[in-house]
């Protein structure tokens, strides 16, 4: 199963979230961009689970 690269920070839902770029996500594939996830110290809202550097695709 492929994770789901979300476009869009689910807090914010302004910062662009491109696949080569930095975001933050948990266990569900819930996605956040780092300033939000800093806010949050580093915890998901929606599971309590810990927010972690989304793995990026390659080319």
């Amino acid at each position: 199963m492929a994770l789901e690269m979300r476009e869009r920070c689910e807090r914010c839902e302004t910062t662009a979230l491109p696949a080569d770029g930095p975001a933050r996500i948990c266990s569900y594939e819930c996605t956040f961009c780092v300033p939000c996830t800093e806010e949050m110290s580093g915890t998901c809202p929606n599971c309590g689970g810990e927010l972690v550097p989304r793995p990026r695709r390659a080319g």
